[in-house]
């Protein structure tokens, strides 16, 4: 999961470097198989184009038919492989984000839950959440050393 992290305290970037490094080895697995599908689906619809509008009838092979159609699904099963993946990762994020916001002392325990649910609620909006909520830990931190 990488976000970017352009002005953003130290003690956001250490909290999603620290998501990101727990992240990078699904990351790096889902890299591969996006990586490898589309150019397995470009290269067997092309070959198949070529083989069933351009090469007359009598010349075209039944092996390099079904060996295209093949690597054609095979593309496509790396692309669903990912979109799964990517899904597994925004819930395993998810997860080690709710897990963090449990974790912290410094803010109250309805504000936690308020948090908590946003994440639940909005998966897709995990991060911005998880950065709201690091603020507010880091802004009651702050005050409670001036009290």
């Amino acid at each position: 999961m990488n976000v970017p992290m352009t002005d953003m305290p130290a003690f956001v970037k250490k909290e999603i470097e620290k998501l990101n490094d727990f992240l990078s080895p699904f990351v790096k697995k889902v890299s591969k198989y996006a990586f490898w599908s589309l150019p397995l689906i470009t290269f067997s619809i092309v070959n198949l184009f070529f083989l069933l509008f351009l090469i007359p009838s009598e010349d075209r092979m039944l092996v390099a038919l079904i060996f295209y159609a093949i690597l054609g699904a095979f593309g496509m099963a790396l692309s669903k492989e990912a979109k799964l993946q990517r899904k597994e990762i925004q819930k395993i994020s998810s997860d080690y984000i709710i897990e963090r916001m449990k974790k912290s002392d410094l803010v109250s325990d309805r504000f936690r839950e308020d948090y908590i649910k946003r994440v639940i609620n909005q998966p897709v909006r995990a991060m911005d959440h998880f950065v709201k909520f690091l603020e507010e830990e880091d802004r009651l931190n702050r005050a409670k050393w001036f009290r």
